[in-house]
C-alpha cells in the first residue's frame, strides 16, 4: 500500500485525538442499494400536487442539481409533467403510470389469463352492485348506508374502497386486452 500524500496525513495534534465515530455518517446513508434514478423515481411516485425541484430533491435525498437533471429526463419520458417554469414545478403523470401497468399485465399474462382475471373482477363487481343495490360506488353515501344496514362506517368504507379497486382493475385488464386500435390482442395464449 502506498503512503498517503502529506496533506492527507494527520498532523501530530490530530494523531493524539481519538476519532469520534458517532459523529461519522452511517455507512447505510452513504452507500445505498438503490440507484439515484430510483430514488428520484420513488420521490416522483409520492407526489400528490405540483412540487418544486428542491422539494423533490429533499424527498429523494439528493441535491437540487441532480433533481433538475432527472426531472428533465422524466419529463422527456412522460413520467412527470412540468406545471410551471419559474420556479419549475412538476407533477406525476398518472397516464404514464397507467400505461406502464397495462404493459406489465401484457408481458406477464397471456390473453386467456387476462380474460380469466377480467371475468373474476367482473363477477366481484356484480356482487358489489347486488350488495349495495346501486350501479356505482361513487353514488353510495357511506354514512347513510352504514345506518341503513347497521354496519360500521369503517366496514362500509372498506367495502366501497375494494369496489373502487375492482373497477380500476377491470379498466386495466380491458386495456391490456385491447390493442392500440381497440381490438383484442392477438398474442399467443400458449
Amino acid at each position: 500500500m502506498e503512503e498517503p500524500r502529506d496533506e492527507l496525513k494527520a498532523n501530530p495534534n490530530e494523531r493524539g485525538e481519538k476519532p469520534d465515530f458517532d459523529a461519522l455518517t452511517p455507512p447505510e446513508d452513504i452507500v445505498r442499494g438503490e440507484r439515484t434514478r430510483d430514488d428520484f423515481f420513488d420521490a416522483v411516485l409520492a407526489l400528490d400536487r405540483p412540487t418544486p425541484a428542491d422539494e423533490i430533491a429533499d424527498l429523494a435525498g439528493h441535491g437540487v442539481d441532480a433533481a433538475r437533471e432527472y426531472l428533465k429526463w422524466f419529463e422527456r419520458m412522460g413520467i412527470v409533467t412540468r406545471v410551471t417554469k419559474s420556479p419549475a414545478t412538476y407533477e406525476r403523470n398518472d397516464e404514464y403510470l397507467r400505461w406502464r401497468r397495462v404493459q406489465k399485465l401484457r408481458k406477464r399474462y397471456t390473453s386467456d389469463e387476462l380474460l380469466g382475471l377480467l371475468e373474476d373482477e367482473a363477477e366481484r363487481d356484480q356482487s358489489y352492485v347486488a350488495e349495495f343495490e346501486i350501479e356505482s360506488p361513487e353514488r353510495v353515501s357511506i354514512s347513510q348506508y352504514a345506518i341503513e344496514t347497521d354496519r360500521s362506517l369503517e366496514d362500509v368504507w372498506e367495502d366501497l374502497s375494494m369496489w373502487k379497486t375492482t373497477r380500476r382493475r377491470i379498466t386495466l385488464l380491458e386495456q391490456a386486452l385491447s390493442g392500440s386500435d381497440g381490438s383484442v390482442d392477438q398474442r399467443s395464449t400458449a
